[in-house]
């Protein structure tokens, strides 16, 4: 019995110590993250968008399968790895900007819902996914300033332009916004007869052909294209937008832009200097 003593008064002289070394005020305190209720199921898989690239994701049990998709580094894939799993799990990610979202997940055979746009509060937002082709411009991003280009119709560049049978080609503007160029041009066609495009084509080349050498030439495929062109009606025109990566070109090298007629001859070479490049009108974010 005195022994079992001994052991409560020091039990509670070590309480006593901790309250008056670390008073209660000083403790730190936690703050609490939700969790979002997600609802998964075997047959379908759910997607995750999240604001920004994803760092780190832990599945809290087997029951999960998850992996980012190629070429969206936000975009996370979830589904169920065993059918009608009935225990609740959960999942954890976290996004290079920091961020850190919790989720509560059970199995649903049906869910309502199988895309999920995570907003930076853990909330449902509206963010669009990141392409690898894109960086961390959102399509969203683009989207709205091909279409701020292609509305206000400015005429930002001139003497690019190049004609053949009565079909001009003109390069109306180059713009830049993080690390890739928009290129606004135009197509006008003065003829009774429709200008039909087979296809078109962005390369390198070198300015000058020498003699038995073969030429250097260097595809560039373009990222996006705004209001595709395939045919302009006799005496109409047509403008649209063409993103590209951003690039300068060495001594000797022009950026061509080529169009080929469908079932016909003329065809149309738009000649790009790098001076026009470095001359690239920067674009504010909307």
């Amino acid at each position: 019995m005195k022994r079992y003593y001994e052991k409560y008064w020091t039990a509670l002289l070590a309480v006593l110590c901790v309250q008056l070394c670390f008073p209660q005020s000083s403790l730190p305190v936690m703050d609490e993250i939700k969790a979002c209720r997600l609802g998964i199921t075997y047959d379908k898989t759910s997607h995750l968008i999240f604001p920004s690239e994803i760092r780190y994701a832990d599945l809290g049990s087997e029951l999960l399968m998850a992996g980012k998709a190629e070429d969206a580094h936000n975009v996370l894939r979830v589904k169920a790895a065993v059918r009608d799993f009935e225990q609740q799990t959960n999942l954890s990610v976290m996004t290079i900007d920091g961020h850190f979202y919790s989720f509560d997940v059970h199995y649903d055979p049906n869910p309502q819902t199988l895309s999920y746009r995570m907003g930076k509060s853990g909330s449902i937002g509206s963010e669009g996914a990141l392409f690898e082709n894109l960086g961390q411009s959102s399509p969203l991003m683009v989207e709205t300033l091909m279409q701020r280009i292609y509305e206000r119709d400015k005429r930002a560049v001139r003497h690019r332009r190049t004609r053949d049978a009565g079909v001009e080609f003109r390069l109306k503007g180059i713009y830049v916004h993080e690390g890739k160029y928009y290129l606004h041009t135009e197509l006008r066609n003065s003829n009774n007869v429709p200008y039909r495009i087979d296809f078109l084509n962005f390369k390198i080349a070198d300015r000058k052909k020498a003699r038995r050498t073969a030429v250097q030439q260097t595809a560039i495929l373009p990222l996006r294209i705004y209001r595709p062109v395939d045919q302009i009606k006799a005496g109409g025109s047509e403008h649209n937008i063409y993103v590209l990566d951003l690039f300068t070109l060495a001594d000797g090298k022009l950026l061509l832009i080529e169009i080929y007629e469908k079932n016909g001859g003329r065809q149309l070479t738009l000649k790009i200097k790098n001076s026009d490049l470095l001359k690239a009108c920067l674009l504010n974010n909307p």
